[in-house]
């Protein structure tokens, strides 16, 4: 138990700030379509698929200024984002008049705060930190729950320390975190899955990773530039066409010249906010090469496609948005206060405090 309590306190000193600021800007993310200030984001999502191809064509039809992706108008977010290969990126209108343009992720808020969240601006190297993180928060909540045993029958319910002393800010940690201790599972363990896929196994059977890998693949590459004169407005009827009762959610250019061009949509039961239903174009021709249709995939890629929406609280509206929001405020309390007890609020040696005594 000696053991237990020593690697929690260790452990929490050093990486309890990183956990308390991925839970701080988690629960601002949860609410990021609301306090994201552009003209135009509170209008109604567009349905009209020809309204829509017409306007992938006018913003796609100028190499010059042609995008690198767009993300199409939510329920919750009317704008087109649009991001270009040279890090800038517009927000625009649903007919496709620019509203505003930024030449860095610096100039816009929602922008950075999600790269730090999700990469720490440091690309794969911030995920795999992030994942680690993730699995020590795990760690402390486990080691927690088995510290607090010892002293349940002392609970008492605070929202914040009775006093800003070492035993108070100790006792309050260990209440608050039993009781918060479900939604940080939660968040920790959907979190440390979408890092490390390999976890998946641990959710959805031993074969679940290989089959979520095999299942969300790309078609192989094909060896085609982009074309001019591309009609997009095409591809986005052939895609509405291919699945009616899908919602239109992005469409990106090919990627690491694999010669493809994909179209992203999400269809009613997926909860994923951009769906995995995906279909792909030559980048040559427009023509379409490959379809994959979300409702057909696998039980253990379905499962693992409920954990982003689960994390980012994009289900259940806004009372799980607000549950979500609770699970990164108490993570950032409990972080904060840990490195605080533990560089600066350290227990006196009383050997050390008897001889203070004495001298003085």
């Amino acid at each position: 138990m000696k053991l237990i309590d020593t690697l929690h306190r260790w452990t929490g000193g050093l990486i309890g700030l990183l956990l308390a600021l991925l839970g701080l800007s988690g629960a601002l993310l949860v609410h990021k379509n609301a306090w994201t200030l552009a003209p135009h984001a509170g209008d109604p999502r567009v349905e009209d698929v020809r309204q829509l191809a017409e306007t992938t064509q006018r913003i796609m039809a100028d190499p010059a200024g042609r995008p690198q992706s767009i993300s199409y108008a939510s329920d919750d977010f009317g704008l087109l984002k649009l991001l270009f290969d040279n890090g800038g990126g517009a927000y625009a209108d649903q007919r496709g008049a620019m509203v505003t343009r930024w030449s860095s992720q610096w100039e816009r808020p929602e922008l950075w705060l999600f790269d730090f969240h999700h990469h720490l601006f440091s690309g794969e190297t911030g995920d795999w930190v992030i994942g680690i993180a993730a699995l020590c928060g795990l760690f402390f909540v486990f080691t927690g729950l088995i510290l607090w045993w010892r002293t349940r029958r002392t609970f008492e319910w605070r929202l914040w320390p009775a006093r800003m002393s070492r035993p108070a800010i100790v006792r309050h940690h260990r209440d608050l975190g039993v009781v918060v201790a479900p939604l940080l599972l939660l968040s920790l363990v959907t979190g440390a899955v979408l890092v490390f896929r390999p976890m998946a196994a641990l959710l959805f059977g031993p074969g679940a990773p290989a089959q979520i890998d095999k299942a969300l693949a790309p078609p192989p590459p094909r060896d085609a530039k982009l074309g001019e004169g591309l009609d997009w407005a095409a591809m986005v009827m052939t895609a509405k066409a291919r699945f009616p009762d899908a919602e239109l959610r992005s469409l990106s250019l090919p990627r690491k010249d694999n010669g493809l061009i994909a179209i992203r949509m999400r269809r009613p039961q997926e909860w994923l906010p951009n769906g995995r239903t995906t279909l792909w174009f030559a980048a040559d021709s427009g023509a379409l090469v490959a379809a994959r249709d979300a409702a057909t995939l696998p039980m253990a890629v379905k499962g693992y496609n409920l954990l982003y929406p689960l994390h980012a609280a994009k289900v259940g509206g806004l009372a799980f948005r607000l549950v979500m929001t609770l699970s990164g405020l108490a993570m950032t309390l409990l972080g904060t206060l840990t490195v605080w007890t533990f560089w600066f609020r350290r227990p006196v040696n009383p050997a050390r405090a008897r001889q203070m005594a004495i001298s003085a």
